[in-house]
C-alpha cells in the first residue's frame, strides 16, 4: 500500500511540472513578440541612419575604415549567449560557431579578443579557453536593450584602442521560427560602405539631391556611432528573441517526455489498483467458499 501511495504522489508531481513548463512555453512567447517589436520599431530609425551614410559615403569610401586600427591587428569577437538556463544548446551552438567561422580563412591565424553578453555564455567561453576582456549581463525586457547598447559603445571605443582592433565582428543566435533559430554573424567594423546602397529601393522620389551642411568628418562620425548603436541592438534583440525560441524548444520536448512518464506512471497506477482490487476480491471468495465448506 506504500507503493501504491508513492506512486499517487509521484503523479500528482508530475503533473505539477507539466503545468509549470506550459506555463514557461507561454511565458516564452510572449517575451518573443516584445523583442520583435523592439527591432521592428528600430526599422525607420535605422533606414534613416543607413541613408545618411550612402549620403555620406557616396563621393568617398577612404573614412570608410576604423580610423587607428592596424591593417592585421587582433579581431574582437562579441558574442550575445543567455544569462538564464533551460534553453537547449543555444550558447554552445554559438560558441561552437563563432570558433570556427574563421577556420576556412587566412583570419584564423590572427589573435581574437571577446567581448561576451550573458552570463553563461561568459562561462562557455572561460571553459574554451578564451580570455574575456569584457561582459555584460542581459537586461530582463526590451526596455533595457538601449542602456546595454550604450553601455557596449563606451567599452568598445575603449576596447579597440587597448587591444588595437582591426575588425569587429558581433555573433548572435537570429530566430527562424517559433521553436528554431539559426547562428549569424554581422562584421561590425570596419564598416562595409556597399551594404548602404540599397539597390531594391528603387530611384528616389526626391526631386533634389540630398545635401548636408555640417563637416563631413563630424557628420560622419556621428552616423557611425548610431549605425553601431542600431547593429548591437539588433543583434540584442534577435538574440534574445532567438533565447526564448530555444526555450520553447526545450520546453516543448520537455513536455513531451512528461507526458510519457504521465502515462507510464498512469497505467502502472491503474495495474496496480486493478492488482489491489482483484486481491480483495479473491480474499471475499476465499473467506465466503471457507465459510460455505465449515457450514
Amino acid at each position: 500500500m506504500q507503493d501504491f501511495e508513492t506512486l499517487k504522489r509521484s503523479i500528482e508531481s508530475t503533473r505539477d511540472l507539466e503545468s509549470v513548463v506550459r506555463t514557461m512555453k507561454t511565458l516564452a512567447a510572449v517575451s518573443i513578440r516584445q523583442y520583435e517589436q523592439a527591432v521592428d520599431s528600430l526599422e525607420d530609425y535605422s533606414d534613416t541612419v543607413y541613408c545618411g551614410l550612402e549620403m555620406v559615403l557616396s563621393k568617398s569610401l577612404s573614412d570608410s575604415r576604423l580610423p587607428d586600427g592596424p591593417a592585421s591587428g587582433t579581431i574582437g569577437m562579441i558574442l550575445f549567449g543567455s544569462d538564464q538556463g533551460m534553453c537547449g544548446q543555444f550558447n554552445e551552438q554559438l560558441e561552437t560557431y563563432a570558433e570556427e567561422y574563421f577556420t576556412a580563412t587566412d583570419l584564423v591565424r590572427r589573435k581574437q579578443a571577446w567581448m561576451i553578453v550573458g552570463s553563461r555564455m561568459r562561462g562557455k567561453a572561460l571553459d574554451s579557453g578564451h580570455e574575456v576582456d569584457f561582459d555584460f549581463s542581459l537586461p530582463g525586457s526590451a526596455t533595457g536593450i538601449a542602456p546595454l547598447v550604450s553601455e557596449m559603445l563606451a567599452k568598445i571605443d575603449q576596447w579597440r584602442h587597448q587591444r588595437r582592433l582591426s575588425e569587429i565582428y558581433i555573433f548572435y543566435n537570429q530566430r527562424e521560427s517559433a521553436s528554431t533559430y539559426k547562428p549569424h554573424v554581422v562584421q561590425l567594423l570596419p564598416v562595409d560602405p556597399t551594404k548602404f546602397h540599397r539597390k531594391d529601393q528603387g530611384p528616389s522620389t526626391s526631386r533634389s539631391l540630398p545635401l548636408y551642411t555640417m563637416s563631413r568628418t563630424t557628420l560622419l562620425s556621428r552616423l557611425i556611432q548610431q549605425y553601431l548603436f542600431v547593429s548591437l541592438f539588433r543583434a540584442c534583440a534577435e538574440s534574445m528573441a532567438g533565447e526564448n525560441a530555444s526555450r520553447i524548444a526545450s520546453m516543448q520536448a520537455a513536455e513531451r517526455n512528461i507526458k510519457e512518464r504521465l502515462m507510464n506512471l498512469q497505467a502502472e497506477f491503474n495495474q496496480r489498483r486493478q492488482t489491489a482490487i482483484t486481491e480483495e476480491l479473491l480474499d471475499v471468495v476465499t473467506g465466503f467458499e471457507a465459510l460455505k465448506d465449515a457450514e
